[in-house]
């Protein structure tokens, strides 16, 4: 890993060069597994591959050799894109979009198995050499199409496709894959004309990208979409159920939604659903330009992982996966920070407000925490527009931030979150400071295992 301090060391990302989405997160034995996209020789979007990691504990994981890799001549010669990985008949199984030279945003659907289910690393991969789905179904003037994520419903496995339509309307196809080679087109699971998604997302989007689609303990179901407007945008979610459909065998029935998350470095993030939970990563890409990602040798992070919920009245609760609490050292660095607190490269910093109280985590980033309005204001520094977030009003507001290098995650309690990249110049020595009366601060170095 660099040296560099903006560097991420805690979170995933590869040893050098391009990292964009998270994709096939996986549970096989007693390891997680977490894929990526990948460029193995340059911090920039291009000659896509799909990089791996793994963990016993989510805190500390370790890398692994490329899984999936362009094939020359093959329906991914061009790059093998987002996907999923599924365990089919013990058997675990990469479902992904393969792009050939001549897409124009348009990928295949493709399979490539693991060569021995019996490695714990899972370390070798096999491509099928024919695409599942060559291409988006007819009729439907599809212009984007890719993203595969399958998922079980009812004893029953579905597939669903990010898309786009010519006349602008983003869409998330759906598929009947209970034979993971034989996918048939079952219809669309929802669009952008629809009246709570049209007041979710409004129209930031002509295609949805990387569709995720969770169900929580207490039954409720979180689809989740990147808004696609041309490049990158943001990522919204929609709560509500899943209902059979004469006509399309399944349709997505919303009641609410809105930002997954109101930071500006936050795409694509990926699901891994478990028996009692579901965790998410995201990707967070440089915020800086080109230029200095490729002078210092990467571009591209994921973030922590996070425990997906519902709340009762249909908003989504995001919290820091508990296994985190391992990276802390095993004493606050800070429990009442006085001038001259310096704060370190890696951190997990709490604040408990009772009353309006800022925050300042050295000369990058600012909160304004206002418990009796329900506000969190995020300022960061060369940004004229703070990000402000709405949350319950109360007597008190607990705020947790993850700081590890450059990259910035802050929970406002279990309502909202917020994604941002700070980054430190050379001679850069922030310090902390909090004024506001009776706010608690804590917090920890962290100083777990990094990756390796």
């Amino acid at each position: 890993m660099s040296l560099d301090r903006n560097a991420p060391r805690f979170r995933v990302r590869p040893p050098a060069h391009w990292i964009n989405d998270p994709n096939g997160p996986f549970r096989w034995g007693d390891r997680y597994h977490l894929f990526y996209q990948h460029n193995p020789g340059a911090p920039v979007h291009a000659d896509v591959h799909w990089g791996h990691a793994s963990s016993p504990d989510l805190a500390r994981w370790q890398h692994h050799p490329i899984a999936l890799a362009p094939t020359p001549g093959g329906p991914d010669e061009a790059g093998c894109w987002s996907g999923c990985v599924v365990d089919d008949d013990g058997v675990p199984t990469a479902v992904y979009t393969g792009i050939d030279h001549h897409h124009t945003g348009l990928g295949a659907i493709c399979l490539a198995r693991a060569a021995d289910p019996g490695d714990p690393a899972l370390t070798e991969w096999k491509p099928l050499p024919v695409p599942v789905v060559p291409g988006p179904p007819a009729g439907l003037d599809v212009v984007m199409f890719r993203d595969p994520f399958v998922f079980r419903h009812a004893g029953r496995r579905w597939g669903l496709v990010g898309a786009g339509h010519a006349d602008g309307t983003p869409s998330v196809l759906l598929y009947d894959c209970d034979d993971l080679t034989d996918w048939r087109f079952a219809g669309v699971l929802l669009d952008g004309d629809d009246p709570v998604a049209v007041d979710a997302f409004g129209d930031k989007a002509v295609g949805w990208e990387c569709p995720q689609l969770l169900v929580t303990p207490g039954g409720d179901w979180v689809l989740v979409v990147s808004l696609w407007d041309g490049d990158p945008s943001a990522t919204g979610y929609l709560t509500g159920s899943l209902e059979p459909s004469s006509e399309h065998g399944l349709r997505f029935a919303p009641r609410t939604g809105g930002a997954l998350d109101h930071g500006r470095d936050f795409y694509a993030p990926a699901v891994l659903q478990e028996p009692e939970r579901a965790l998410m990563w995201g990707w967070s890409w440089e915020s800086r330009g080109p230029g200095e990602a490729e002078r210092a040798g990467w571009a591209g992070v994921l973030t922590a992982p996070r425990v997906v919920d519902v709340h009762a009245d249909g908003t989504v609760r995001v919290l820091p996966a508990p296994e985190l609490d391992a990276l802390r050292a095993p004493e606050p660095f800070v429990t009442a920070p006085g001038p001259g607190t310096r704060l370190p490269d890696a951190y997990d910093l709490t604040v408990t407000a009772r009353a309006v109280t800022t925050v300042r985590l050295g000369e990058g980033l600012t909160l304004r925490i206002d418990p009796a309005e329900g506000t969190l204001t995020v300022r960061r520094a060369g940004r004229p527009a703070p990000v402000e977030v709405r949350v319950p009003r109360g007597a008190e507001l607990n705020v947790r931030v993850l700081v590890d290098g450059s990259l910035y995650e802050v929970f406002a309690g279990d309502r909202a979150t917020v994604t941002e990249r700070v980054y430190r110049g050379p001679g850069d020595a922030p310090e902390l400071t909090v004024t506001g009366p009776e706010a608690a601060v804590t917090a920890w170095e962290l100083a777990g295992p990094t990756l390796n």
